[in-house]
């Protein structure tokens, strides 16, 4: 039985099928945009592997460290050598295992003081800009101008310093309370941009509520703004923590480089020959705010395309 020529089989389009598979490879191969992008660039790159390094230092404090931060049972002023790699401090403590254990405050004080600051920021943004022209809007407009003209370090200082609580929790609510009006002012500018798209406007004629055009419709359009914020508010934190410790109005009895630093000016390594011990902590808080700044540069590609062509 011959086959029906006025019924032909259409035949695949060879080109439409090997430009498929080559998206697919593309796509197994190089994994999500975004990450291509940032990975793209030499700053953001070597942002990531150094982050990547502390994240390692923290989690394997117990390994790499040969004793724990707050032992002071060795002799005190040690100069560098043998068992201790870095010296000894003038209570008798390890230079090199505060330094490990010291990783662990500043990275937490980063990751939970820049989302709780990005948070705020975010929400408090968010709603005054999807809500402009209202009293919602002006009340919280109002609330931002005010945080952005009060001086954050002076405040900071001032509640530490009369506060009774010395716990690295609320080093970070504080931290967080004074850091979120920069955040919420930029995200308040770029929704009022957002809500007037087409995109929007088809979701309210479909009935969508407001919680759920802002999650789905508005947020994901956010992405790198508020990556960008998160970092830059961590940086901010774990710079802000630091400077406490330092001026003694942190948890002195908690191992952090803060604390570090200010042990060593308050014994005054440097007239001991414990150069090391005023160094190192210093140099560790420099490489751990440079790779957020990096990567943060790779961030401004995904939201910038203009930048890509310098990466």
């Amino acid at each position: 039985m011959s086959e029906n020529p006025s019924n032909p089989t259409p035949a695949p389009d060879v080109a439409d099928l090997a430009l498929a598979e080559a998206e697919q490879t593309d796509r197994i191969d190089h994994g999500p945009g975004w990450f291509r992008i940032l990975w793209s660039s030499r700053k953001a790159r070597a942002g990531i592997v150094l982050l990547g390094l502390y994240v390692l230092l923290a989690i394997l404090a117990p390994v790499i460290a040969p004793y724990r931060g707050d032992d002071t049972s060795f002799a005190p002023v040690l100069l560098p050598g043998g068992e201790h790699l870095m010296g000894t401090t003038t209570q008798g403590a390890d230079i090199f295992s505060q330094l490990i254990w010291g990783t662990r405050v500043s990275l937490v004080v980063g990751l939970f003081g820049g989302l709780f600051a990005t948070a705020v920021g975010l929400v408090i943004g968010l709603t005054s800009g999807y809500f402009e022209g209202t009293w919602i809007d002006d009340v919280l407009s109002l609330l931002t101008n005010v945080a952005l003209v009060v001086p954050t370090l002076p405040l900071i200082i001032t509640l530490m310093a009369y506060s009774e609580v010395r716990s690295i929790w609320f080093t970070i609510l504080i931290i967080g309370i004074i850091s979120w009006a920069g955040a919420a002012r930029s995200k308040r500018a770029l929704m009022i941009t957002l809500r007037h798209r087409d995109f929007v406007t088809a979701a309210k004629f479909a009935g969508d509520r407001t919680p759920t055009i802002i999650a789905r419709e508005i947020l994901p359009q956010m992405t790198s703004l508020v990556a960008a914020g998160f970092f830059g508010a961590a940086t901010g934190a774990i710079g802000a923590e630091a400077g406490l410790s330092f001026l003694g109005l942190g948890n002195t009895e908690s191992v952090s480089w803060g604390t570090m630093l200010y042990q060593a000016q308050l014994q005054g390594a440097l007239a001991q020959g414990l150069w090391v011990w005023l160094l190192v902590p210093g140099l560790a808080l420099s490489g751990l705010i440079m790779a957020l700044t990096l990567i943060n540069f790779g961030i401004d590609l995904i939201s910038n395309p203009h930048l890509r062509e310098d990466g």
